[in-house]
């Protein structure tokens, strides 16, 4: 129902609008736009490891407590009633830590939804600029996400601005890249500047010794140079 009001007030805004003026539109598919990004690419990867290895750990846990179960069925015999009973409270606790552990990493508020979304978040971020940026220089009207909520029953593939907001996410990034290594050879030049003061002020201080040890020294003996040298 919210959609359709959305939909009829968009309609009759865009209507009103165009009256007034041309409308510019476009649209983007943030899916082709995340699937064309290697930082979204990395993140996946990451992700997908960390998914392994703790189902790797829920395959390790439930293997042992089958590995339990089997041991008690085949040992029941030999075992007293209340050892039986301590067994199947240990396996009845294993069994609920482990589906603790399962909606702890893969529930609806689990680990992987909670680090997929701070790990998106940023790259999120690039795309919603970038589409700021142009919309503003290119003077879009209305910028829809073909990926969204909103049913685009047709779309004009010239209207698809998908490759645009990746060239702008790339733009950018090169200008970090840039500014990043601009930084590190200021760094590296105020050090090398740093270590020739500290090599200059120390030949120095070398220097101001040597001259203090002949000037400070009455009793040594001068060469036949030194004497000519002094009359």
């Amino acid at each position: 129902m919210k959609k359709s009001h959305f939909f009829i007030l968009l309609f009759f805004t865009t209507t009103f609008l165009f009256s007034q003026r041309g409308i510019k539109i476009g649209y983007i598919d943030t899916e082709y736009i995340l699937e064309n990004l290697p930082e979204y690419n990395e993140v996946s990867v990451r992700l997908e490891e960390k998914a392994a290895d703790w189902k790797k750990e829920i395959e390790d846990r439930s293997r042992k407590i089958e590995q339990k179960k089997e041991s008690l069925n085949s040992e029941r015999i030999l075992l007293t009633s209340e050892m039986i009973g301590e067994i199947e409270e240990e396996i009845l606790i294993d069994e609920e830590e482990l589906s603790e552990y399962q909606q702890k990493r893969f529930g609806p508020r689990g680990d992987l939804i909670i680090q997929k979304q701070q790990l998106i978040q940023p790259i999120q971020d690039q795309i919603f600029n970038a589409i700021r940026e142009l919309a503003k220089s290119k003077n879009y009207d209305f910028i829809f996400d073909k990926s969204a909520d909103i049913v685009m029953l047709y779309s004009n593939k010239r209207y698809d601005v998908s490759d645009q907001i990746l060239r702008t996410i790339s733009r950018a990034n090169n200008r970090r890249k840039i500014d990043s290594r601009k930084d590190k050879r200021e760094i590296e030049n105020e050090s090398l500047i740093d270590e020739t003061s500290i090599i200059s002020e120390t030949e120095n201080k070398e220097k101001d010794i040597t001259t203090d040890k002949k000037t400070d020294d009455p009793n040594k003996k001068l060469t036949v140079k030194e004497l000519l040298e002094q009359r």
